[in-house]
């Protein structure tokens, strides 16, 4: 069989877009050539995927072969697609059945030695082929929790594509070493919700109403006072009096903290809305995220549908604007182009 297609899931933010996989195998000196937009690291998979093949005991085709990601026009970044490359050409070897690897979306990074790598943005990659009528996916083993996390699909655990290529050839799957997990590095405030409660504060009576307002109406909330009256005290208590995230809601939140890298292996689906408090010497890279290929949330977009609470607030204004909020994120969250802290004229300048 000449030519097999494979389907995997290219992420723009958040919203995923599936993209079909074509490998063929044609007459011609050997050459693997790799077209549809790829970026760098994904240029880059035609060394990985040859590496796996051959340390996974298959043998990579010595002939000229085209491997093709539609859209075209599409952007693709990333390692994700390494998985469903590498089966993709080993379906149009004939090493695998074709129609079996149609009916799955892969994911997944490989290593030269044929292991699967876990990679970010998987629960939104499983959202989207959900979406899309899949009703399975093969994800690498430390993905498979955020990615079960999603209903109605069939998710697949792997830790090499040796399982990968005995799930489609229906046999028995071998066993691997467990795979070990990149060290995260999580701060404290982004993972932390406070596990207190409003009847703790007494008097404060003018602040708990407004706590309770904030809470009720999802309001934006200023506390201006001298050091020690219980600004902070306070704030914590705002997560407490919100009611849980609904389904929907629980997902997209899931998403963004997946996209984040803040979901490990044996993730829950986030139920409470989240508390982000970045510290007031944040820069503002980790305030608003970005970065190029695959770009990564910041404590602002990690905040959704929670609360986002900026303790010192002159220090973080200094160098967070509301242009760079409301341009980066005008077309995926709702920020309110309104500051308490500031109107258009009283907008604190830069330091000099």
């Amino acid at each position: 069989m000449p030519l097999a297609q494979a389907w995997s899931v290219a992420l723009v933010g958040l919203e995923g877009h599936l993209v079909e996989i074509e490998a063929d195998i044609a007459q011609g000196l050997p050459k693997t050539t790799l077209i549809g937009l790829p970026d760098t690291s994904l240029s880059e998979a035609r060394d990985r995927v040859r590496a796996a093949v051959v340390n996974s005991g298959e043998r990579f085709p010595d002939r000229k072969v085209t491997i093709g990601l539609s859209p075209a026009t599409l952007p693709k970044t990333g390692s994700h697609y390494d998985v469903a490359i590498a089966c993709a050409l080993l379906a149009a070897a004939g090493v695998v059945e074709g129609d079996r690897l149609r009916q799955a979306a892969m994911i997944g990074e490989l290593g030269l030695d044929g292991r699967v790598r876990e990679v970010r943005g998987a629960l939104a990659m499983t959202l989207a082929a959900a979406r899309s009528g899949f009703d399975r996916i093969v994800v690498p083993e430390l993905n498979a929790g955020e990615a079960r996390l999603v209903p109605g699909i069939a998710v697949y655990g792997v830790r090499s594509l040796r399982q990968v290529l005995a799930i489609l050839r229906g046999v028995e799957i071998p066993d691997e070493d467990p795979p070990r997990a990149e060290p995260r590095l999580l701060s404290e405030s982004l993972t932390r919700v406070p596990e207190v409660d409003l009847d703790d504060v007494l008097g404060q009576h003018e602040g708990r109403r407004a706590i309770e307002a904030a809470a009720a109406g999802g309001h934006h909330l200023y506390l201006h006072g001298p050091p020690g009256s219980g600004k902070t005290m306070l704030a914590e208590r705002l997560a407490g009096l919100m009611p849980d995230l609904s389904t929907d809601d629980s997902l997209e939140v899931s998403a963004v903290h997946s996209l984040a890298g803040l979901l490990t292996g044996d993730a829950e689906l986030v139920v409470r809305p989240p508390f982000i408090a970045p510290h007031h010497t944040a820069s503002l890279s980790s305030l608003v995220g970005g970065g190029s290929g695959m770009p990564r949330p910041g404590a602002i977009s990690c905040a959704h549908r929670g609360i986002l609470f900026i303790d010192d607030s002159t220090n973080c204004l200094y160098i967070l604007t509301i242009s760079d909020v409301r341009n980066t994120y005008r077309d995926v969250f709702t920020i309110s182009s309104h500051c308490p802290l500031c109107t258009p004229k009283q907008r604190p300048l830069r330091p000099e």
